[in-house]
Formats: structure tokens, C-alpha cells, sequence
């Protein structure tokens, strides 16, 4: 009976598929939703890849889920993966659902899932990861995730026996999940801007798990993300056994150890955080069996997700379009540090908006001071275009940043916030968006760029005549 629910849910689920290709819906996890609604253990009675193998976390697990199914394709693999839909129990059964022939068996030799945290305690009992990377646990939307320490007794709760960890030893909170697990952690050696005590508005560990006396930081990147230790009971960040160091931004390369081997590896972004994430593929590449070589030759075929970063440049100009995650406010932080630092002068149209809940929700706007628009309040920033639902919101939140009314500007419409532009010669333009925004940043790009083209050619019959 329940291989005939199995069969049953499988097979819907694939009708539903060409149900949804013939009447132009993607629908990304309705085959899923059929399936698990017929036959709930969908994904127990499956037949798997030969490795399964998970990313989970707050922040980055998308931008190292692309990254590792572009090296194994590289590499000639064939991987299964939901990159295109949901990274909860739905979408992850739409995901196998796509993979597997009629008698329920997959394709793929291997599996590449981005999981979601709270996810875990529903997905683990049916599919359990051979490997699972936990990047991060920072403070998240209240709307959906809540406190990380709350995240991570959920991972604990949930996770297998038998699944080997890869954690982010510069995060205590992350590298302390489920410690009877096998583990491997990977961290960052001290950098230049690296500072002891917390800039940040959010600090999401300051006291010591074990005998709740204050922690000391001997290195801190960024909120909770650094090197820390107990002075009372001895407790301290692990030993890390994939490090990273010697980062070099000019020719875009850093180093990492691991064992007896030490090879340089190009980065794809000078951000800290996106070299956390290209230090995590490598981690779990190595741990895989992948020589560093190897690694270093898939690594050069891959890319950071056109959909998280793309430049533009148009005359002198850029236009940048940069996810910054709508309700979270550590993403959104790591973003306007990141923005803030770049050299030069810069505009920037904030359209972090959560576009798909407005139907169904009215969002809790505290996050947004629990994110450091302080960030935001610099000399060279000269214009920051709020746009959208939120617009008044963000207005709101710049002031108390101490950002002056000159430096704001007020457009309703997200398709006319590239017209509030003052264009500035040689400036970089950020469009920062959500994570359902990124068809309407492309759009908002693609005006600023008119925008741009007409400057240009004013400027160039002005000269000519």
C-alpha cells in the first residue's frame, strides 16, 4: 500500500509538471506539495543519488549551493538540485520528482540541496544528508527564524547520527550544532580590518555557552563572526581544519591550508562574506576527495550567481545590482558595509521590498533596527533613492542614521526611481533589491542605464556644439 501511494504521488506529480509547462506557470514547488500531500514519506521511499549532500544556514547557502553545483558539473557530474525552487520539504521533493524516471529512481549520480533550517527536523527523518554545511547561524527574520541559538538546537535536534558537518569555525553558534557528529570546520586567519569589539547593532553571542561569563574576541569580522575565547572556563572557538589567509584583493586570490597541502585559490568578490562562501566550497570539495588542483580548476569555471551580483559599466558609470535580504538585518548590514567601503563616489536605489508577502502579510518592520543603516551615513554616498512599499520606512530609518534630507531621495514607483538619480561623473549606481525583486532590479537597472546613455549623449552634443 505504501509503494502504490508512493507510485501514485509520483506520477501526479509529474502530470502536474506538464500540466504547469503547457499553461505557462513555473509553479516551483507544486509537483512537490502533490507528492507529499499523497504519500508524506515521499522522500524516505525515493531512491537517492550515491551522495546526498546538504547546505544550510542564515545567510549565503544559495550563493554556495551554485558554487558547488557549477564545480561538480564542472567535473562532469550529474547533480540534483532545487536551485530552482524552494529549499523546503516541497521544494526538495519537486526537485527529486524532476530527477526520477517513471519507477522512481534517479538520474543524477549526486545531490546538491540547499535546506532550509527549520526544514531540517521535517526533511532529516525522510532523506538523511551524507555531508551538511552549516555557513552560518546569525539573527534572521522574527517572521520566520527567531533567535539562532534557537535555529541550532533545531539542527541539533533533527540531525542524523551519521552525517558529517562542515562548519564555519569562526562562528560559535554554527560550529557548536549537533556535537556528537562528525566535523571539519573552515575559518579565515586574522585580517587587516578585522576589530575586537562589536560595530554592529546586532551581536548575536556575547556570553560564553558553557559558563555564561563574557567572551572575548581576539579577531571579530563582523557581528558574532570572529575568533573568541572564555577566560573563565577555557572555552574558545575551534581548531580550524581548513583555513583561509592572505587575502590579496588586487590580484583577487587568498590561501588555504589543510592538512599538509597549501595552495592560493582566485576569489570571485572582495567581500568577507562571499569569501567565506568560496572558502566553504573548497572545504567541502576537499572533503569530498578532491585534490586542491582539482579544485582550484573547477573553482576557475565558477561565478558568483548573476542574480546576487552583476556589474554593469556604461561610460565611465556602473550599475550594480546587489541582493541585500529584505527582513534580515544582518544580511542587509554585510551589504551596506560592503557598498559603503567600495572607492569612489556612489548613488544607491534601496527597493528591499518583499514583494510577494504584501498579498498575504503585513510585514514587522523591526529589522530594520536591528540593521546598521549607520553604515549608509558617509561622504561618499551622495544620493540614496528609497523607492517602493517601504519607501517611507527606509526614509524613516536613514534619518535616525543621521543621514541628511539632501542625501535622500523620495520615488514612489520602483520603475521610476532611476529618474531621482543625479548621476555624478564616474560614480558607481547600486540597485539593491530583495529576494523576490530581481526581475524588477533588473528593469530599474536597465532604466538607470537609459539614464546613463542620455547623459552621455547630451554631454556629447553639448561638446560638439
Amino acid at each position: 500500500m505504501k509503494r502504490l501511494k508512493f507510485y501514485m504521488a509520483l506520477w501526479c506529480a509529474k502530470l502536474s509538471i506538464i500540466a504547469l509547462k503547457m499553461t505557462g506557470h513555473r509553479g516551483t514547488d507544486f509537483p512537490g506539495r502533490i507528492a507529499v500531500k499523497i504519500c508524506p514519506d515521499f522522500l524516505r521511499q525515493a531512491g537517492v543519488p550515491g551522495r546526498v549532500l546538504g547546505v544550510t544556514g542564515t545567510n549565503g547557502k544559495t550563493t554556495v549551493c551554485n558554487l558547488l553545483i557549477s564545480m561538480l558539473k564542472a567535473d562532469g557530474k550529474k547533480v540534483l538540485d532545487n536551485n530552482q525552487g524552494s529549499n523546503t520539504i516541497t521544494g526538495l521533493t519537486t526537485a527529486f520528482i524532476r530527477d526520477m524516471g517513471a519507477g522512481g529512481h534517479c538520474r543524477s549520480d549526486i545531490a546538491v540541496l540547499e535546506i532550509d533550517e527549520r526544514s531540517s527536523r521535517v526533511v532529516f527523518p525522510l532523506m538523511e544528508p551524507d555531508f551538511l554545511l552549516i555557513n552560518n547561524l546569525t539573527r534572521d527574520s522574527i517572521m520566520r527564524n527567531g533567535h539562532p541559538e534557537y535555529i541550532s538546537r533545531v539542527l541539533t535536534r533533527a540531525m542524523p547520527a551519521k552525517t558529517k558537518l562542515i562548519l564555519n569555525g569562526d562562528d560559535l553558534i554554527a560550529s557548536n550544532v549537533a556535537p556528537g557528529n562528525p566535523r571539519a570546520y573552515y575559518g579565515i586567519e586574522s585580517l587587516p580590518d578585522d576589530v575586537q569589539a562589536c560595530i554592529n547593532l546586532v551581536n548575536d553571542l556575547q556570553i560564553c555557552p558553557k559558563c555564561h561569563s563574557l567572551l572575548q574576541y581576539t579577531n571579530r569580522r563582523y557581528h558574532h563572526i570572529g575568533r573568541a575565547f572564555c577566560p573563565e572556563c577555557g572555552f574558545r572557538s575551534p581548531k580550524l581544519d581548513y583555513t583561509g589567509a592572505d587575502v590579496n584583493n588586487e590580484d583577487m586570490t587568498f590561501e588555504v591550508s589543510h592538512g599538509d597541502w597549501k595552495h592560493r585559490f582566485r576569489i570571485l568578490n572582495d567581500s568577507v562574506f562571499n569569501i567565506y562562501n568560496v572558502l566553504a566550497a573548497i572545504s567541502y570539495l576537499s572533503e569530498l576527495g578532491y585534490t586542491p588542483e582539482q579544485i582550484d580548476g573547477l573553482l576557475s569555471k565558477a561565478e558568483i550567481v548573476k542574480s546576487r551580483y552583476l556589474v554593469d559599466e556604461i561610460g565611465g558609470y556602473r550599475v550594480i545590482r546587489q541582493m541585500s535580504k529584505d527582513r534580515n538585518a544582518l544580511g542587509s548590514s554585510r551589504a551596506f558595509d560592503y557598498v559603503s567601503h567600495q572607492p569612489g563616489d556612489k548613488e544607491l536605489i534601496m527597493m528591499m521590498n518583499n514583494l510577494s508577502d504584501a498579498a498575504v502579510w503585513s510585514e514587522n518592520t523591526c529589522w530594520l533596527y536591528d540593521c546598521d543603516f549607520e553604515f549608509l551615513n558617509r561622504d561618499n554616498i551622495k544620493n540614496i533613492v528609497v523607492t517602493g512599499p517601504r519607501a517611507k520606512d527606509y526614509y524613516l530609518r536613514l534619518k535616525f542614521a543621521g543621514v541628511d534630507d539632501d542625501r535622500i531621495s523620495f520615488v514612489h514607483d520602483e520603475i521610476d526611481s532611476p529618474n531621482a538619480l543625479r548621476l555624478y561623473e564616474g560614480e558607481d549606481i547600486y540597485v539593491l533589491y530583495g529576494t523576490d525583486s530581481i526581475d524588477l532590479a533588473e528593469k530599474v537597472a536597465g532604466k538607470a542605464r537609459e539614464k546613463i546613455e542620455e547623459k552621455i549623449s547630451g554631454n556629447a552634443g553639448r561638446r560638439a556644439g
